[in-house]
Formats: C-alpha cells, structure tokens, sequence
C-alpha cells in the first residue's frame, strides 16, 4: 500500500541511496570524534572507567556500523533501487528500520531542554531529524518499491 502511494524513478532511487550512503559515511566519521566536538572529554573523565569504555566502544561500534551501512548502499544502489533482487530489498528495509527508529528516538528520547531555546542546538536538532528521517523514507521507499 505505501509503495502505492508514492512511486519514485529508480534512477532518483538510486541518487537518493547514494546521497544516504555518502551522509552515513559522514556521520560515521563524524561520530568517532563527538566527544571532542560536543567538548565531553571531562565529563568522560569523571565516570567510572567500565561506562566511559563502553561509551567509546558503542560510538566505534556505530561507526563501523554506519560505514558497512554507507559502503554496501553504494556498492549495491542499482540492485536496491530495481526492486529484483531479495537480497538488496532486505537489505534496504533493514537500513530504513534503523533510520525510523532513530528518526523516532530523536525525537521521543532526547530531552527537548538540550535545543529547547537554544537556536543553533535546535537547527542542528532539526537537521538531524530530516537527515534521519530522510534516510528512513529513502530506505524504506526502496524496499517496498
């Protein structure tokens, strides 16, 4: 039914995939450096040594997650996109899964006091929704194509 709705040509399927795949990598590579970038590094120091390992091993984790993520959309865009091949539209649910959940916990699970009157922390809260977001819609747009 939602495929119904709205019908994309594979060729924006793809370039959509590959502007997902390529932000996936960006925010892989940004999220091994957000603690400096958020400037948490004494806050870091002052938990317990097991959370701050876990901390830093989750945030690699993710990174490597995001990277096979970007990495396997880019290579398989085409297969994604053609709706032919099982594997590929598995894949591409599997991945919008991820960004829906996301999309959902960002807004449901971070206190709106961290953006909440702030206006660059609420831009880059807004950006973050529709970058997630949007990746959910491109990922789950393909798989039920």
């Amino acid at each position: 039914m939602f495929a119904n709705v709205i019908q994309l040509p594979e060729l924006v399927l793809i370039e959509l995939l590959l502007a997902a795949a390529a932000g996936q990598m960006v925010i892989a590579v940004l999220n091994l450096f957000l603690a400096r970038m958020m400037h948490w590094q004494d806050d870091l120091q002052r938990i317990p040594l097991l959370i701050r390992e876990v901390f830093h091993v989750h945030g690699w984790f993710v990174s490597a997650t995001l990277t096979i993520f970007g990495v396997l959309t880019w290579r398989f865009a085409r297969d994604m996109a053609g709706g032919l091949n099982p594997l590929a539209t598995w894949l591409a649910a599997a991945i919008g899964t991820f960004w829906a959940i996301r999309t959902v916990l960002q807004i449901t699970y971070y206190s709106s006091t961290h953006w909440r009157g702030k206006s660059g922390r609420t831009a880059i809260h807004i950006c973050l929704l529709l970058a997630y977001g949007g990746m959910a819609a491109t990922y789950l747009l393909t798989a039920t194509r």
